[in-house]
């Protein structure tokens, strides 16, 4: 497999751009540090996967780039394209539904796969993708979410989680939405409460910006009102 010329291999010297023992080593070391410093910053935040998963996963990556350069030596990288497709599944398995009709693990789902590619960067030896990568990533978990809760607060669409005590109370609550003068843009019904004795739906909402809170404040009397449950 040809390997790209790297600035930082070229800085290192022959024996880190070369597949060799101490090459090898070096390129693993790496691979295991980078990915820890991302999983310590997802079990910071008590996510499904956290330092070991992160670790294993890179490790796995470098690990199978290393394999097609000093063993199959092919053209054709092989074991790097399986563990793609293999890391892809596993990060699938950490994504789940809520009952609110919400997804949970995506990001970390995305992270681990992209972790992923580090280790295989890392492997192929390419360590300036590789650092610029890590750099991304741990930027992207780290630093954006608090301009990601910026935008949300700023945005005026709304999903609503409500909980009805008979689903004939649904027309009830979209009119007095509407004499409120809100936009309804969907409403989707929650199977998760199937035969549960409540009518769950998923009502998204668009409020404009000049009449955000006094809107927002008569939202939540409807929804407290007598045909509807308190938020849990």
């Amino acid at each position: 497999m040809h390997v790209l010329s790297d600035p930082i291999a070229q800085l290192l010297g022959p024996w880190a751009a070369e597949p060799g023992p101490w090459c090898a080593v070096f390129r693993v070391a790496l691979a295991v540090l980078l990915a820890a410093v991302i999983g310590w910053e997802r079990s910071s935040k008590r996510h499904s996967a956290g330092l070991r998963t992160f670790m294993l996963i890179s490790l796995a990556g470098c690990a199978a780039a290393l394999l097609d350069q000093s063993l199959l030596d092919a053209n054709i990288p092989l074991l790097s394209a399986a563990a793609i497709i293999g890391m892809a599944i596993l990060s699938c398995n950490s994504i789940l539904f809520s009952s609110k009709s919400q997804i949970r693990g995506l990001t970390t789902a995305t992270g681990l796969w992209s972790c992923s590619l580090l280790g295989l960067a890392l492997g192929a030896g390419l360590y300036t993708l590789a650092l610029l990568g890590f750099a991304a990533i741990l930027a992207c978990l780290s630093w954006l979410p608090a301009f990601e809760t910026y935008l949300k607060d700023r945005s005026n669409h709304f999903e609503v989680h409500l909980e009805l005590k008979s689903k004939y109370n649904l027309q009830d609550f979209v009119t007095t939405i509407r004499r409120l003068g809100l936009k309804i843009d969907d409403i989707e019904a929650n199977p998760a409460y199937l035969n549960s004795g409540l009518s769950v739906y998923t009502v998204a909402i668009t409020i404009s910006s000049q009449e955000l809170m006094s809107d927002a404040s008569a939202l939540m009397a409807v929804t407290n009102g007598p045909n509807f449950l308190p938020p849990r």
